[in-house]
């Protein structure tokens, strides 16, 4: 069943052949024997992949629920008598992978020598049941009654340019100000881009914003806001050693951009089961004790006098022009 599950997955014999030590032919072998005892096609088989019939796309599901049912019990038992063991499988954003769950990765395995760690970092969406993904770090939460959430670290969104981008347009003092500025922008659609602010006293300021760069990468954004094209709306994750090192600097930070509909903190996400394992539990336990010091909070003081510097160097650079 799992070898079948495998290359399903792969989406060819030897590459779940490879995965098990087997050789292309031992895994057509074992599925037709799958094929026989059932009396049915399980798969189609062409020069280039296989695909699934009907009844293979149905036996795949509940192997898959069954393997997991299986993989959940040993990990249930096996808690009695020993330390947290096996493979676990996380999905990650790509920016917030490579920033903070992958640091956070040697201290984990020192700590678990047992568990091995498959981290896959993709900023699209990820199937947890069709990927086997034991657990998917994501930034807001979802409202799905089919999944179990926690939240592992609190985050808001900041506004931040450059000195060298502020020393030759301005800064802006209040949301309105926006409009005449160069925004950077994340691509989720093609209609018009909205930022909007809450002022301290509650009321809600809705910009719409423009520029001449928009992306689908966070990282290619934060590239850009300090090289000075312009201003970006950030994750406080992503940009807080930057605003602190004097690199970025935080802009409007009496007005929040991070509130109820805009929620932007850190979750784990992963399926119900009876049995949550122990692996799965001490992963999430580990990151929600270290993801909340690997940033903290972006206060509005942080990296002022660094910033200060390099403004003034900046601005002495674009007079000298």
């Amino acid at each position: 069943m799992r070898l079948f599950v495998c290359a399903v997955r792969e989406g060819s014999f030897s590459a779940a052949g490879r995965r098990f030590g087997l050789s292309p032919a031992s895994v057509s072998r074992q599925i037709n024997a799958i094929e026989d005892a059932l009396a049915v096609r399980l798969v189609n088989r062409t020069s280039r992949r296989l695909t699934l019939t009907e009844a293979g796309e149905l036996y795949c599901q509940r192997a898959e629920a069954i393997l997991r049912e299986v993989s959940d019990m040993n990990d249930a038992v096996s808690q009695f008598h020993s330390a947290p063991r096996g493979l676990l499988r996380v999905h990650c954003r790509i920016m917030l992978g490579t920033q903070h769950v992958a640091p956070a990765l040697p201290g984990f395995l020192e700590r678990y020598p047992d568990i091995q760690v498959d981290l896959m970092l993709s900023d699209g969406p990820v199937d947890l049941v069709g990927r086997s993904v034991d657990v998917d770090i994501r930034i807001g939460k979802l409202d799905d009654s089919a999944l179990v959430v926690r939240k592992l670290a609190d985050s808001e969104r900041v506004l931040c340019a450059s000195p060298c981008y502020l020393a030759r347009c301005g800064e802006p003092r209040v949301p309105a100000d926006l409009a005449a500025h160069n925004c950077l922008t994340y691509r989720m659609h093609m209609g018009r881009i909205l930022w909007r602010f809450q002022a301290p006293g509650g009321a809600v300021e809705e910009i719409a914003v423009s520029g001449n760069l928009q992306v689908n990468s966070g990282e290619v954004l934060r590239r850009a806001a300090l090289d000075g094209v312009g201003i970006a709306l950030m994750p406080d994750w992503s940009v807080a050693e930057d605003i602190r090192a004097g690199r970025l600097r935080r802009l409007l930070p009496r007005h929040r951009v991070s509130f109820a509909e805009f929620e932007t903190g850190v979750y784990a996400v992963y399926l119900h089961s009876r049995h949550r394992s122990a692996k799965l539990q001490v992963f999430i336990d580990y990151l929600a004790s270290v993801l909340p010091a690997a940033w903290g909070p972006v206060s509005v003081d942080d990296g002022l006098d660094a910033q200060d510097t390099a403004l003034r160097s900046a601005r002495q650079a674009a007079a000298s022009i």
